[in-house]
């Protein structure tokens, strides 16, 4: 989308095409598959957890505003630890890995939604290895697409933002005037504090709205319309996952759409339009994966470039072909989201990938703090972030810890293997300034 709209090296990008690359970034599968998994925690209460969702992605995005509007050149979260520890080297490196697991785990997302809704579209929602066999189908093809180089995989960006929107607002109307009002109650039929559970668990349903601060320098009056993009899409995506959510819990009784579990938006539509509104989510939903999967290759994959030609990962991720694409940054991205999406189940995923969403999140906003004599933060603001989150975080270990512990167990495996390499580059860095400084 960023290629499309450089005109002549002038700055392209206004407020309508900032908002529809943070909407088109956030609703890349989230809602989706992530829909289920709410419902299965909080039941009716549903609709709560997102709105939980959307105060946290407020006052995240709150750092990623101040911080990309004061460096305007760097778009990535582990050069803003950079800027903010120029002497801890291993902290903007542990980072830089944490974003890349991360990019890993909302790809296999990504896939494994890809692959639900693509078995369910062909009458095989129940065949495990069908599910797998076209989640792996869609991340070679891009991985193969992205081998092509950034022009190639950018050319239908546009039309699929808004495609996915279009279908997504038709079967919201048409579902408003479906609702059966006693689906909707009682309303807290879990518990009040399972909506914070959910809430923390379905996060990375709003991951995306980074791209935005990622085009800082294409941006017409970045001052006025960075700010404005990041709050529009946060706020437009909110108010399109609260509205499905209610038309899909007042339209399908909550066991079915626990059933349903990856695939229940589709399911829910049934009762709406009928099969016709199954086939229209079901489309909706591969457009949405593919351009998110598409979008994570290519932005993800170079920034493992960049870290590799600056020694925070293995130099070897560093290549690129002919047409400038960093190809084994790509397979190896690609690679190990396949690996990823077959042997993880969808809690796992998306408990990982919500998880180093919030992680990530809080080390900007730690960043913010420390430059907010720069940024022109508000200290209250920056605060209130890193409470929020962190208690997000433990909400999240809470659940999974008390609920689900051989997914804690899980995460907390991918973590540690991800986490040594991670150290060790980063104390290499951390030796290699100390030299120089010496």
């Amino acid at each position: 989308m960023q290629e499309q709209t450089r005109q002549g090296g002038k700055k392209a990008l206004g407020l309508l095409e900032l908002i529809a690359l943070g909407v088109g970034g956030m609703i890349g599968g989230g809602i989706f598959s992530m829909l289920g998994l709410a419902v299965s925690i909080t039941g009716h209460a549903a609709p709560f957890a997102f709105l939980i969702g959307s105060f946290v992605a407020f006052f995240a995005g709150y750092s990623y505003i101040k911080l990309a509007l004061t460096f305007r050149n760097d778009g990535a979260s582990y050069i803003y630890l950079m800027r903010a520890f120029p002497h801890r080297p291993e902290i903007p490196t542990m980072t830089g890995w944490t974003v890349t697991i991360g990019y890993v785990g909302t790809l296999a997302l990504y896939a494994f939604t890809f692959g639900a809704y693509g078995a369910d579209l062909i009458g095989q929602s129940g065949a495990p290895v069908i599910r797998m066999a076209m989640s792996l189908a869609v991340l070679i093809f891009f991985l193969l697409v992205n081998l092509r180089g950034a022009r190639a995989s950018g050319h239908t960006e546009d039309l699929v933002v808004y495609a996915k929107i279009l279908i997504l607002a038709v079967f919201a109307v048409a579902g408003m005037k479906t609702i059966s009002h006693h689906n909707l109650f009682p309303l807290f039929d879990k518990g009040g504090a399972s909506v914070f559970m959910a809430g923390a668990l379905i996060f990375v349903a709003f991951e995306g709205f980074q791209l935005i601060t990622n085009t800082v320098t294409e941006t017409r009056d970045p001052d006025r319309n960075i700010p404005r993009g990041i709050y529009g899409a946060i706020a437009i995506t909110s108010a399109i996952y609260i509205l499905l959510a209610v038309v899909a819990i007042g339209n399908l009784p909550i066991p079915e759409l626990i059933k349903a579990e990856e695939y229940a938006l589709a399911e829910a539509a049934r009762p709406v339009l009928g099969e016709a509104g199954v086939i229209m989510v079901g489309i909706a939903a591969l457009l949405a994966t593919s351009s998110a999967i598409n979008a994570t290759v290519l932005g993800s994959a170079r920034m493992m470039a960049e870290m590799a030609r600056e020694r925070r990962m293995p130099a070897w991720l560093a290549a690129r072909n002919e047409t400038g694409a960093p190809w084994l940054a790509v397979i190896v991205l690609s690679g190990l989201a396949g690996a990823f999406t077959l042997l993880g189940g969808l809690e796992v995923i998306a408990s990982f990938s919500s998880m180093t969403f919030l992680l990530v999140s809080i080390g900007v906003s730690v960043a913010n703090w420390k430059l907010r004599a720069k940024t022109g933060s508000k200290p209250w603001i920056i605060a209130a972030g890193i409470a929020l989150m962190s208690v997000t975080v433990v909400l999240l270990l809470v659940h999974l810890g008390t609920e689900k512990p051989l997914t804690l167990a899980a995460v907390a495996g991918i973590y540690a293997a991800a986490g040594f390499p991670a150290w060790i580059y980063g104390r290499q860095k951390g030796a290699e300034k100390g030299a120089g400084a010496s």
